[in-house]
């Protein structure tokens, strides 16, 4: 009996995990154990089901993608992380890369190239789509830093980055201040840091801005 590796979806279209779950599902050795609409729900899926493999988008709700591979890689180190996005930039496959994913794969890939790259990520081997420009990787693999350009986005903390993308999804600070289990005043002092960095005053335009850096969607939905 053939041994079938386990699967974590966290995607926030349930048309696409719906769609996913069933191309994979389709596939003699792999099964989707659970499902995730965010990436809050995203690590603890991982923590509870620890799978072989976490198939991830990259703009999450509650905690964006790169937040999502870094506690995944920090919690169940063993778990493979796949990245399914619609983002080619050199900026986010480098972070995605330097945070600890395991591959990338664009979202327009047929469904053949999307088994292929779960499987070589499975194998232990590294994936990254076609479509994306070869020196991307190599620039990763040689750790040229020199291709990622510095800005007021990198003056940015893991935190305080986690802390615009909420912003941007419409959050009060203590609503912020409840989901990160932090008080009301270190939210403030965040978001304060974050307006000085940016250069920007208003709520709206930081929610402009984190959706110009593809924290969160003009679409998104607060749950």
């Amino acid at each position: 009996m053939v041994e079938r590796k386990k699967i974590v979806i966290a995607e926030d279209q349930k048309i696409l995990r719906e769609g996913l779950k069933s191309l994979l599902t389709s596939t003699d050795d792999l099964e989707v154990v659970a499902e995730a609409e965010d990436g809050l729900n995203a690590v603890r899926c991982v923590e509870k089901y620890k799978p072989d493999l976490l198939l991830l988008d990259l703009s999450m709700p509650r905690m964006n993608g790169i937040s999502v591979i870094r506690d995944t890689k920090t919690q169940v180190p063993e778990t493979k992380i796949l990245v399914l996005t619609v983002h080619e930039s050199e900026e986010y496959i480098l972070e995605v890369f330097q945070s600890g994913a395991d591959g990338y794969c664009l979202k327009d890939a047929s469904r053949s190239e999307l088994i292929m790259a779960i499987k070589r990520v499975l194998s232990g081997n590294r994936y990254i789509s076609p479509g994306i420009s070869q020196k991307v990787l190599e620039g990763y693999l040689k750790d040229r830093e020199t291709l990622k350009s510095s800005s007021s986005w990198d003056s940015l903390t893991r935190r305080e980055r986690e802390i615009l993308k909420l912003v941007g999804e419409g959050y009060k600070n203590r609503e912020i201040a409840d989901y990160l289990c932090v008080s009301a005043k270190t939210v403030e002092k965040h978001r304060s840091n974050i307006m000085r960095k940016l250069d920007l005053h208003t709520a709206s335009a930081l929610t402009a801005y984190a959706i110009e850096r593809g924290l969160v969607t003009k679409s998104v939905k607060r749950p």
